[in-house]
């Protein structure tokens, strides 16, 4: 049964008050009684007096009016405009011994504004019609035609009490699933801030550690929090209250909130952290602990219009959130405590697991950085660019490498593979068989001997380690390339008049298969030319098969070209971006490396070379053939230098040697000196005594050259050094 309203003027006690309809469109079923209309008892309404009609629903348990002492009410009548008069509950019965009918004070109030619930009624009514929303502080937006309870609304009809925690329910499904969505430290925090203003709180403040403790983790010293992000409503929308200074200044020095504070340990603070739940600004816990926490708070609201509501991960407390209203808004109340709890908690494991995922991924970039090439050699003769891109933001390793080894004799080996899989157990196989590769360089071994040690590595390795691999040896004095290939995808040379071709290279078994034989071409390396090796995901996706996108990447070289026109390359750096631009929004589903090589070369003419027999002889005859050398070229100014240093190499060449060594002088950029004999030993660099009649050539060489070292070779070793011109 549906009640009558008291009037605000004349509210009746709380045990007898009645209760708000749960929808406005109650009022649109009462209608007034016709003057002569009979009551089913007998008794005769007062005149105009207005009387509810009959509702669909009944009225909640406990609503109803009690039964007169030897009284029943009969049902309602069918008639619509003759309803029985329901009664107040706890109200004094209208039927008396004598039939007489008391007045009530609450019809009579409605008697004395019937104008006034029409003019309500139809502004309801056009609210609905027009589908407005209401916004209800603390709940976000409801539906139409429902009311925002507060605590001033008096009390709530089992009905709108549900309807008010469904509207708090999803109001923290929504921000939950904000921050969820984060998946580092500042999408959280801003979700947080933006799922909570305006909607909840007219500003926020979250203050988290520095530095944050990762995992299990114990920090040591004072817990420091750094003011990380702040959010409030629009200044616009602001009033002259001055609570809260504008969002430029809350980061500011002396502004209302510090940026920095150090928790004191047994402070307020501390105390409000460790206890974890939320709590108002007039709690007794809370009064020094926001102080000490905002530094000086200036006019902030106080009372139940802040909350303070610490962060609390997995392990520890890792900072705190304020939440705060204007003084013009209704305060919080004791359910936005809950609300409250629930926003930090999400929080602070959204940003424990964030912190744990930085890690993570910083190890991961660390772990990929140190198994590709920080930077690359600058070998004689060729020009190098490189790039790495991962599979994706969220696997940072893959198995992809790319190598540029320097060789003996100007030489330079360029490698490419990719082994299975883009994990860190790829990325730890990848840096096994790269260091494999860098030392079967340093032997100087044939290509095909190189994938085959490989192969033998993968094989211990274990039985599913499956990798690709390209092996190529670029002689820059010869124009000749070497390549052998292992499952890997071929290169692709762009000449230097544009034209782009994919070179025949053996495909081969990929490495780890076992009991395969490699093979190796020559080609030649004409100067001015490029030579592209990169890996799988630059030209396979879901979207294209390997052959189309090698056609598509060959394509893309050529157009490349025609931008520079013809007789003049692409710059390397400005080439490799342009390869990465074929790719597609959707053709990402693999780690890529790429390595470009533009080769130079060494002209014939800058290029001396001699064999010399192993005898006493041969350091004063090259002394000669080095000055003759160095004046055809012009560098007489460098001839005592050279002359001496190479004489001490080839003295300790020949000394050992048992065939003809071999001196070779390039000049480049540098002069550079080349001697190689069959000894396989490599000399070491030592102290002489004062008493020592010889030991002092690698010193000298160590002293006047730019740079020298020792190669061992298939058939014995290589000496070398450079110097400056």
């Amino acid at each position: 049964m549906t009640e009558h309203p008291t009037s605000p003027e004349d509210r009746q006690p709380d045990a007898a008050r009645p209760t708000i309809p749960t929808d406005p469109r109650g009022a649109l079923l009462r209608a007034p009684d016709s003057p002569g209309s009979p009551d089913p008892d007998g008794a005769q309404a007062s005149s105009g007096r207005e009387r509810p009609a009959a509702l669909p629903t009944p009225s909640p348990p406990g609503d109803a009016a009690p039964a007169v002492s030897g009284t029943t009410a009969p049902p309602c009548a069918p008639d619509s405009t003759s309803h029985r008069l329901a009664e107040p509950s706890g109200a004094q019965s209208t039927h008396s011994a004598g039939g007489r009918r008391e007045p009530d004070p609450g019809a009579m109030e409605h008697r004395s504004r019937p104008r006034d619930e029409e003019a309500a009624v139809s502004a309801a009514r056009a609210e609905r019609n027009a589908g407005t929303e209401t916004v209800t502080p603390g709940l976000g937006v409801l539906s139409t035609g429902m009311r925002a309870f507060t605590e001033d609304d008096g009390e709530m009809t089992p009905g709108a009490v549900a309807h008010r925690e469904g509207e708090r329910l999803r109001f923290v499904g929504a921000a939950t699933r904000r921050i969820a969505r984060g998946i580092d430290l500042d999408e959280i925090v801003m979700g947080l801030c933006r799922a909570t203003v305006p909607t909840y709180a007219d500003a926020i403040l979250v203050y988290l550690r520095e530095p944050l403790p990762v995992g299990d983790e114990r920090p040591t010293g004072p817990v420091v929090l750094r003011l990380r992000r702040t959010d409030r409503i629009p200044e616009d929308h602001d009033t002259e209250s001055g609570w809260l200074p504008p969002a430029t200044q809350i980061q500011g020095e002396g502004s209302a909130a510090a940026e920095l504070c150090e928790v004191r340990q047994g402070g307020a603070l501390a105390e409000v952290l460790r206890g974890v739940r939320p709590v108002f600004a007039d709690a007794p816990s809370a009064l020094a602990a926001i102080p000490e926490l905002l530094g000086d708070p200036g006019g902030m609201p106080g009372g139940r219009r802040a909350i303070l509501a610490p962060l609390r991960g997995r392990r520890r407390v890792i900072g705190a959130a304020v939440f705060l209203r204007r003084p013009d808004r209704v305060a919080f109340g004791a359910d936005d405590l809950l609300v409250a709890a629930q926003l930090a908690t999400h929080s602070a494991l959204g940003v424990d697991k964030a912190v744990l995922y930085g890690r993570e991924a910083y190890i991961a970039d660390e772990l990929q950085r140190t198994m590709l090439p920080e930077t690359l050699p600058n070998p004689t003769g060729v020009r190098l660019a490189s790039r790495y891109l991962p599979a994706a933001e969220t696997a940072r390793v893959g198995g992809d490498w790319y190598d540029a080894l320097p060789l003996p004799g100007s030489r330079v080996a360029l490698v490419v593979g990719d082994v299975m899989g883009h994990s860190m157990t790829s990325a730890a196989i990848m840096g096994q068989l790269r260091t494999t590769a860098q030392t079967l360089a340093g032997l100087d071994l044939p290509p095909e001997e190189v994938l085959h040690h490989l192969d033998e590595q993968a094989q211990r390795l274990g039985s599913d380690r499956m990798a690709t691999c390209l092996y190529a040896v670029y002689d820059p004095v010869a124009h000749r390339i070497t390549i052998a290939n292992a499952g890997h995808p071929p290169p692709v040379l762009l000449h230097l008049d544009g034209h782009a071709e994919v070179l025949g290279v053996p495909p081969g078994a990929p490495i780890g298969v076992g009991g395969v034989d490699f093979e190796a071409v020559e080609l030649d390396a004409p100067a001015g030319a490029t030579l592209l090796l990169y890996t799988d995901g630059l030209v396979e996706s879901r979207m294209r098969d390997v052959w189309t996108g090698i056609e598509q990447l060959r394509e893309r070289l050529e157009a490349t070209a025609r931008l520079t026109g013809a007789d003049h390359a692409p710059p390397l750096e400005a080439l490799c971006d342009e390869v990465l631009d074929m790719l597609g929004p959707g053709d990402r589903d693999d780690d890529i490396a790429l390595l470009a090589a533009r080769f130079d070369g060494i002209a014939p003419s800058d290029v001396a070379y001699w064999f010399l027999d192993p005898e006493a002889s041969a350091p004063s005859r090259a002394r000669k053939l080095a000055r003759e050398a160095l004046c055809r070229w012009g560098l007489e100014e460098h001839m005592d230098a050279a002359e001496l240093l190479v004489s001490e190499v080839v003295t300790n060449a020949v000394r050992y040697a048992s065939k003809p060594v071999t001196l070779r002088l390039l000049r480049t950029d540098v002069l550079r000196c080349e001697v190689g004999d069959d000894v396989p030993q490599l000399p070491r660099l030592r102290q002489a005594r004062a008493t020592d009649e010889n030991g002092r050539g690698l010193y000298l060489v160590n002293k006047l050259a730019k740079r020298w070292d020792a190669t061992r070779l298939g058939t014995g070793k290589v000496v070398w050094f450079e110097l400056a011109l």
